[in-house]
């Protein structure tokens, strides 16, 4: 069998085009979980500003460890009962700066919240960072939140999540 320079040059070619298309699918399948978790923290976000508890319920896990910034810690059902008896008016919940970072069925979710709210009739306006772990169950459900700069109000009692 004679192989030509020609030869080479195809087989070369096709060999860094296959390792090309294997990094693009990766990339693909990663692009794809970070809109995933994308998706779950907005929905998070609109659950806890509309204190919907079938959906905080369902993007919650059973195992979820929600720490606040002055160092309190819920569970699941303690953080859900808070978001739903919370004494403030939450207005508005804004999120920006994310990041996601995909680690196997895990998610590592950052980002900046403001928030408007009123509490005895007094407005109040946060800005805080977010740090969240999501894992994937048959969908993205939020594991774990906290930090040292986390989403609280002047007041202690809005009970507040978002991955």
């Amino acid at each position: 069998m004679h192989i030509t320079r020609r030869d080479l040059t195809i087989a070369g070619a096709l060999t860094l085009g296959g390792v090309g298309l294997w990094r693009r699918s990766a990339a693909v399948a990663a692009s794809a979980d970070e809109a995933a978790v994308a998706q779950a923290i907005e929905a998070l976000r609109k659950a806890v500003l509309g204190q919907e508890k079938t959906q905080l319920e369902a993007l919650c896990a059973d195992q979820l460890s929600y720490g606040h910034s002055d160092g309190k810690v819920e569970n699941k059902a303690q953080f859900i009962e808070g978001v739903m008896t919370r004494k403030a008016i939450v207005k508005s919940i804004t999120l920006s700066d994310h990041t996601i970072a995909i680690v196997g069925t895990d998610a590592i979710a950052r980002h900046m919240l403001a928030s408007e709210s009123e509490i005895d009739g007094k407005p109040t306006s946060t800005k805080i960072g977010v740090l969240q772990a999501w894992q994937k169950q048959g969908r993205a459900s939020i594991m774990a939140s906290a930090t040292p700069f986390f989403f609280c109000t002047t007041q202690k009692h809005l009970t507040v999540k978002s991955v």
